[in-house]
């Protein structure tokens, strides 16, 4: 395809490409994921907490982690085609009413059904809404997000309260099963009860991945890289990332702009469905309850833009925010209050590695936030629960804060489109 797909008047010409791409990137990311392993085994050591690379973090980190990862792709389909999505939150409440109504009445697949199809069609309204009639992106994305939960309340009232008498819940919904390897777990055990340096640690964040994993989880970890590999490495993904580079000369080449659009922004509540019925569907929730989202339709958004629009990024992302959630639930503030030692270290080694880039300005900012974080560790002996009890929150404002200057989204993202006109901005 000509390079005049990719740009809406050269905007996407001469934009220096992101440091994670291509063989050298694959690279950096392994070299990075082996670090954060080495500074949590070195600061679990260290410290004595053994929270912090054990399989129940991990696993925890797990489940909070796949509704965000889902909501995140559904994010990055729908801004890959040009149309900026707020309304996720919205798509998930809608997909978590779905879940436990499906899962109550014909099974907990079912419901997983069901929530796919109740956020497809939060999808919906907002493609017909943006893609259609041409509204502001934002504008659409915060009425999904009004529109979504007051749905999921009247039809709670109408449906679950007879049942459940409580407009806020559901009755008691069947859940997925949890999977496992066969034999795999017990040996990780054995070896992560051993408590040797990095060979526990690393046997416990592998069994935390294998062992009572829920199918939505393994859903989500398969959807990442098969995301990459329609929008990156098929034609069909090649046209729609061309809708959201530039639809005008996508147009001229005879792509038709709005079914891509249009089944870009559908998959996107799709995909936050899924995200939802992962809050109802897996152990621990006894079926819907009225604001069970928390927000983590902002988090998915939050990662996909942490991930610069790209899976792995969003993937990274949101296993970021999910281990900081899952540290904070199974482990409680002393694990959080040890995690800054391994800051400290991680940071140490981004200020090396700006030095190195001969990047003098950020390397002197990236050494003087650890050694704030360090005088942090060393004048006090935990951190307030106001802190704690908001950890990812906190983590997603620092990695967004830290990331805004290597951000390139698509060149079209949030524009209005009509056939034959010029682009118009929202």
């Amino acid at each position: 395809m000509p390079d005049a797909v990719f740009g809406v008047s050269g905007m996407a010409r001469g934009v220096r490409s992101t440091p994670l791409t291509g063989r050298s990137g694959r690279w950096a990311a392994v070299a990075a994921a082996a670090g954060v392993v080495l500074a949590l085994s070195y600061t679990s050591y260290f410290t004595g907490v053994l929270e912090l690379t054990s399989s129940t973090t991990v696993r925890a980190a797990v489940v909070l982690t796949a509704p965000i990862l889902l909501a995140g792709l559904g994010g990055l389909w729908s801004e890959r085609a040009g149309v900026v999505n707020l309304g996720l939150e919205g798509m998930m409440v809608l997909g978590t009413w779905g879940g436990a109504w499906g899962a109550y009445h014909w099974g907990p697949w079912a419901g997983l059904g069901c929530a796919a199809v109740f956020g497809a069609l939060g999808g919906l309204v907002h493609a017909v809404a943006t893609v259609g009639f041409g509204v502001n992106h934002i504008v659409s994305g915060v009425a999904i997000n009004l529109l979504g939960p007051g749905v999921a309340k009247y039809l709670a009232t109408l449906v679950f309260e007879p049942v459940s008498h409580n407009q806020r819940e559901s009755a008691p919904v069947p859940k997925l099963p949890q999977l496992s390897l066969p034999w795999l777990p017990q040996w990780l055990a054995d070896l992560e009860d051993g408590r040797r340096v990095v060979i526990s640690d690393v046997a416990g964040i592998v069994r935390g991945l294998v062992s009572e994993v829920s199918p939505i989880a393994v859903l989500a970890a398969v959807l990442a890289p098969l995301t990459w590999w329609v929008l990156w490495r098929t034609r069909v993904g090649l046209r729609l990332r061309s809708t959201g580079e530039n639809p005008v000369a996508a147009e001229s080449l005879g792509i038709g702009v709005y079914r891509y659009k249009y089944a870009a922004v559908v998959f996107s509540g799709l995909l936050a469905g899924l995200g939802g019925a992962a809050l109802v569907l897996n152990p621990g929730q006894p079926g819907y309850l009225e604001g069970q989202t928390g927000g983590r339709g902002y988090l998915g958004l939050a990662a996909m833009i942490f991930g610069n629009w790209r899976p792995g990024g969003v993937l990274s992302g949101s296993a970021l925010f999910g281990y900081a959630d899952g540290l904070r639930l199974s482990s409680g503030g002393g694990a959080v209050y040890a995690l800054l030692y391994a800051v400290v270290w991680l940071v140490v080694a981004v200020a090396a590695w700006r030095l190195v880039g001969r990047r003098l300005v950020a390397a002197a900012v990236a050494a003087a936030g650890a050694a704030a974080l360090y005088c942090l560790y060393w004048f006090t002996d935990t951190l307030p629960s106001e802190l704690t009890d908001y950890l990812p929150q906190i983590v997603t404002l620092a990695v967004l804060a830290l990331g805004t200057r290597t951000l390139r989204p698509p060149a079209a993202d949030g524009f209005v489109y009509r056939r034959g006109r010029p682009l118009e901005a929202t």
